[in-house]
């Protein structure tokens, strides 16, 4: 198996849906000429010609309606914002329009769009380009959210977006587009909606999904030198929530710590908390503890923003607390 990296595998899978669909094109910002702002399009321009990937103004109320709207004429668009921030000022087109489309028509306008980009913090960018909104959009019925936290689920869950009839929020990570992994030669889709377990222990259960699983995996590594055994879930996809794959492994280790970066306050992680506590209760030997960003605006300072962020340092106190260490 080859290496490559996330920005790689992203652009192989929307070459190759592309290539198997003539439907599929590709629009938004720095798209075409400049090969992406994070070169995730690079040499795409060259190979499928400026009439299926298109560079927008910035606008993206404006180039995410068009999106929609030709999902209505049998276009499958990816639409790709500069940083998910942007989307901001064009949200209405993806909650009221392309969330809705299908049973406002009465299943006669299926929607199958795909937007991509960054989420979350990536560095010192300050507090209107370092927010996370996965839970925002995972609120909405009718759209599925898928968070990759690395290039093979990158690529086999693009592709499965690019398939799917439904709109799809892809979010990516500035600071992941330089990671490499092992990706296979050949074709592979990976489903939508299911977890996949990255570590198996027995002690506790450590869920989280996106780049922040990073911090999961460094604490599980020293943990495991004090005899700690951590079992990883990435979620991979945030809504439809593989339910299953959480519960199944609360079973086993009896404790949970979700990490998530986003601010406390109603994200996935209260929400994984509520299901776990309604459907396994009696399971648990401690109570959950969820590891999220402090509750202000992201700060510029790297002192801060490293205060501000979840750590390794964070998952470790959690762990050693729900085990009474």
């Amino acid at each position: 198996m080859r290496t490559i990296q996330f920005r790689e595998a992203v652009c192989e899978a929307m070459s190759e849906e592309m290539r198997r669909d003539e439907s599929v094109y590709l629009m938004g910002e720095e798209v075409a000429e400049y090969n992406g702002a994070y070169k995730a399009s690079k040499g795409m321009l060259d190979e499928f010609g400026p009439d299926r990937v298109i560079d927008t103004p910035i606008a993206e109320l404006g180039f995410g309606g068009i999106g929609v709207g030709s999902t209505m004429t049998g276009c499958r668009p990816i639409v790709e914002y500069m940083t998910f921030n942007f989307s901001l000022v064009g949200i209405d087109q993806i909650i009221n329009n392309a969330a809705k489309i299908r049973q406002m028509s009465g299943g006669q306008f299926p929607c199958p769009i795909v937007f991509r980009g960054p989420t979350a913090s990536a560095g010192q960018l300050g507090a209107t380009h370092s927010q996370a909104f996965e839970n925002w959009f995972a609120n909405t019925p009718g759209l599925k959210v898928i968070v990759p936290s690395n290039p093979y689920d990158a690529k086999g869950l693009l592709k499965a977006a690019i398939r799917d009839n439904d709109p799809v929020i892809f979010m990516e990570s500035e600071q992941m587009y330089g990671d490499k992994g092992e990706v296979p030669d050949g074709e592979y889709v990976l489903p939508i909606g299911v977890a996949d377990i990255k570590r198996e222990g027995t002690d506790v259960t450590i869920v989280s999904f996106g780049k922040i699983i990073k911090e999961a995996y460094k604490a599980a590594d020293e943990l495991a030198k004090e005899g700690i055994s951590c079992e990883i879930i990435d979620l991979r996809t945030v809504r439809p929530m593989d339910h299953k794959a959480i519960m199944d492994s609360v079973k086993k280790t009896n404790r949970l710590v979700i990490l998530e970066e986003a601010w406390p306050f109603g994200n996935v992680s209260t929400e994984i908390t509520y299901q776990v506590q309604e459907q396994v209760f009696d399971y648990l030997d401690a109570p959950i503890i969820k590891i999220n960003t402090a509750d202000t605006p992201a700060p510029y300072s790297p002192v801060l923003l490293e205060e501000w962020l979840p750590n390794s340092g964070d998952v470790i106190k959690a762990v050693k607390k729900v085990l009474y260490r």
